[in-house]
């Protein structure tokens, strides 16, 4: 303590904006030193490997904006208000806005030349304050959670061992330990964390940034072996290794990602006000989740939110005030880039070809895998854009075909396309509406032709099988052609319903008979889970029998809903 006192005694008279700016300059270094460790960290609210660089990001641009102080540098408090303008303006996701509330904190608190252990205290106080009203869904474990924790420290420090509040070497390395503590915690606030067996990403860097303050105070620098360590008396993490994680080859979509949120959307608003911003994040909170919006203290507004409109955010930010600085980015095509960044090898799997199907039902599985396909479940749920490219990505080859199967939307298959391609991947998504269709596709594939040809060659055999299905009515409900009761047959071409009866085997032949009145040389049929024993041989019988010449064939699919698919080529 007696060393800590003296080094306090030197530097007391000098902690104004000289030291603020040379914080600022340290903390830049910290960050980019160690911004691809802090990356590796993050897998909450999104693993998209940025909270380091956007960490970064926002440090640099307050320290940008400090350096254009030429006179009155002494002045804490006007170095201060330039590093909180400079950081709102520049900050970058989650953790760079909360960052930025940090400084804006140590702005309201610190007025006049200098800083000291009590005005230190009271920012961190403001910063939790700033940052918690900041964040519409606050969670626990992340980097407000440490930033709190160092706040409490601070202040307890000045209360209780600093009355006078002068001595800034205490309180700042009171902060930065008790945020070491709290960030080696965060695996038991979160469960996301305990899973990956890491430290929340952003309050990592915090403490990086808390160090910093220290080491231009005190002028030594901080070793913390354990930085980063999750608490081994916690059990959140006792039994990590007994999660089957493969984080090599996982798509970091799938890490930790509760959001099904498609962007980043970042902006910066003028001339409005606090009714028009509390109206703004309602709005936002609508469109999408992890909504941040902070203001600088000087009439600006810098805004965050992950949505799947990303138009429709910025037409809300225009309701509220002057919109600029606009940034836009993709969650799936950032995840495609971190990909090629780390796989700038060859791996086992290159100049390889496969194919990817969606499918329900074990003997429907087993069927595709019989044809060489590997396969994606979806009989218990549907399957999401992060399971179809994680699975991608887990085949480990550059050319993959995909059979979706009518498993994904329109939209999704656009989202996993963009994201799939890259230099290392060559991935087509044929239009397959229905596993008969798959299977149709699959039947002419070639591993020996010009993947383009081939996927060509399968999607045409697909569009070329009219494909349609017969399942039970769970409920009452109208239909384009009539209501039908729980119960009830329900005939589907495509999409559409044609056909209602109160009779399984009637309403089958007639569906039948409507898939081949326009032709057709064979009748596959995929017999479900809850299919008659004798409904596939009826059905064969009915096609030899009124539809001569035109050859069946019959595979057990097991599929749930359907009593069975048919395709007609």
């Amino acid at each position: 303590m007696g060393e800590v006192q003296r080094v306090a005694d030197e530097v007391e008279s000098v902690a104004d904006g000289h030291l603020l700016r040379r914080w600022a300059r340290r903390a830049v270094d910290s960050l980019q030193k160690r911004r691809g460790e802090i990356n590796s960290l993050n897998v909450f609210p999104i693993p998209d490997s940025d909270t380091g660089t956007n960490l970064l990001f926002t440090m640099r641009a307050a320290l940008d904006s400090a350096e254009t102080i030429e006179d009155d540098v002494r002045s804490a408090g006007r170095v201060a208000n330039a590093l909180a303008r400079g950081a709102v303006s520049g900050a970058r996701g989650n953790s760079g806005v909360i960052l930025s509330q940090v400084i804006r904190g140590i702005a309201e608190s610190v007025h006049g030349e200098h800083i000291d252990g009590r005005s230190f205290a009271n920012s961190l106080t403001t910063a939790t304050a700033l940052a918690s009203r900041a964040v519409s869904d606050l969670v626990e474990g992340t980097i407000v959670t440490v930033l709190r924790a160092s706040g409490e420290a601070a202040q307890e420090c000045v209360d209780t061992r600093t009355p006078s509040g002068e001595d800034l070497a205490s309180v700042v390395a009171a902060a930065a330990d008790a945020a070491a503590v709290a960030l080696n915690k965060t695996p038991e606030q979160l469960d996301v964390l305990a899973s990956a067996g890491v430290v929340d990403a952003g309050g990592f860097g915090l403490v990086l940034i808390l160090d910093a303050f220290v080491e231009v105070v005190t002028g030594k620098a901080q070793v913390r072996e354990d930085l980063g360590t999750p608490d081994p008396k916690s059990s959140a993490v006792v039994d990590v290794s007994a999660f089957d994680h493969d984080w090599a080859h996982k798509s970091p979509i799938e890490c930790g990602d509760h959001s099904e949120q498609d962007f980043e959307v970042m902006y910066l608003v003028d001339d409005s006000d606090d009714d028009r911003m509390t109206a703004l994040r309602t709005r936002l909170s609508v469109l999408g989740d992890s909504t941040v919006i902070v203001s600088d203290g000087f009439g600006g507004w810098s805004v965050h939110v992950h949505c799947c409109d990303a138009g429709a955010a910025v037409e809300a930010g225009l309701e509220a005030g002057k919109v600029h600085g606009i940034r836009i980015s993709s969650f799936l095509v950032d995840e495609r880039d971190q990909l090629v960044a780390r796989a700038e090898r060859r791996f086992p799997g290159a100049g390889a070809r496969g194919v990817l199907a969606v499918v329900a039902g074990d003997s429907a599985a087993a069927l595709f895998e019989s044809e060489g396909a590997t396969v994606l479940r979806c009989d218990d749920a549907p399957v999401t854009r992060a399971q179809l490219l994680g699975r991608i990505r887990q085949m480990e080859r550059s050319e993959v075909l995909v059979l979706p199967n009518g498993a994904l939307t329109a939209q999704e298959l656009v989202a996993v396309s963009a994201a799939a391609r890259d230099p290392l991947h060559q991935v087509l998504l044929l239009s397959t509406s229905s596993m008969v269709q798959g299977l149709a596709a699959l039947a002419v594939h070639d591993a020996q032709r010009n993947v383009a040809d081939d996927g060509f060659t399968m999607s045409e055999a697909a569009a070329a099988t009219r494909w349609g299905s017969l399942r039970i009515a769970v409920e009452r409900s109208l239909t384009y052609v009539g209501t039908c009761d729980p119960g009830d047959a329900i005939g589907l071409m495509g999409h559409e319903v044609v056909l209602i009866g109160p009779d399984v085997a009637e309403s089958s032949a007639r569906l039948v008979d409507l898939a081949l009145g326009s032709g057709g040389e064979l009748v596959t049929l995929l017999m479900g889970a809850d299919a008659p024993d004798d409904l596939a041989g009826q059905l064969e019988a009915h096609v030899i029998a009124h539809h001569p010449g035109v050859d069946v064939l019959v595979y057990q699919g097991d599929q749930p809903g359907d009593l069975f698919q048919l395709g007609v080529e």
